[in-house]
């Protein structure tokens, strides 16, 4: 049995943010985690979402992709986050869901848990960096670990250099520099969660 217990979430407008929650994943399950790969509820209206073509494909390919809920968040000993960056900082969608985990936050059930972030933006200096300084802001409040994948791995310097976490401008091909990228910080991010369980 694993002692890694790893809740991958994440929330994707267009597609992207699933896919490389998915790769994290994968990467994870190779390294002996067991792995939920959860996302955050749509809070955006139906009729909004219906409205535009890539939207509504890209949420009926995740329809089958269960919705993240508090009980996942105390079974997971270690979280990865994947989020799109909006203005700078994470979709509303994420925060929406992060906003509801006070009772948790307040009984000491999110700290001591190892976590990191992934996000992409429209270009390279959309705000990805931000994005994932926010959301450990919050791991902060946590008590969680935060596991970054710094600069250690070469994949980090040939997926763009981004020390905080992956980040992906969505116009570009999700490749296998990215893939190597988002797997090494997926592993990384087991390795530590194993050595605090």
């Amino acid at each position: 049995m694993s002692t890694v217990r790893l809740a991958v979430i994440y929330y994707s407008t267009y597609g992207l943010n699933h896919r490389m929650a998915g790769i994290a994943a994968e990467a994870a399950k190779a390294a002996g985690a067991e792995v939920r790969l959860l996302r955050v509820a749509e809070t955006a209206p139906a009729d909004v979402v219906a409205g535009q073509d890539a939207w509504k494909a890209a949420a009926e390919k995740q329809a089958d992709v269960p919705v993240v809920t508090h009980a996942d968040m105390e079974w997971a000993n270690a979280y990865l986050f994947s989020t799109p960056t909006r203005y700078g900082v994470a979709a509303s969608q994420m925060r929406a869901f992060i906003d509801t985990l006070g009772g948790l936050w307040f009984q000491g059930k999110l700290a001591n848990k190892a976590v990191s972030a992934m996000t992409s933006a429209q270009n390279t200096h959309g705000g990805q960096e931000a994005t994932i300084l926010g959301l450990y802001t919050t791991f902060m409040h946590w008590g969680a670990i935060i596991v970054p994948p710094g600069y250690t791995d070469q994949s980090i310097f040939a997926a763009g250099g981004n020390p905080y976490g992956y980040s992906h401008s969505s116009g570009a091909e999700l490749d296998d520099k990215a893939r190597a990228a988002i797997e090494h910080q997926a592993r990384r991010l087991v390795e530590f969660a194993a050595k605090i369980a």
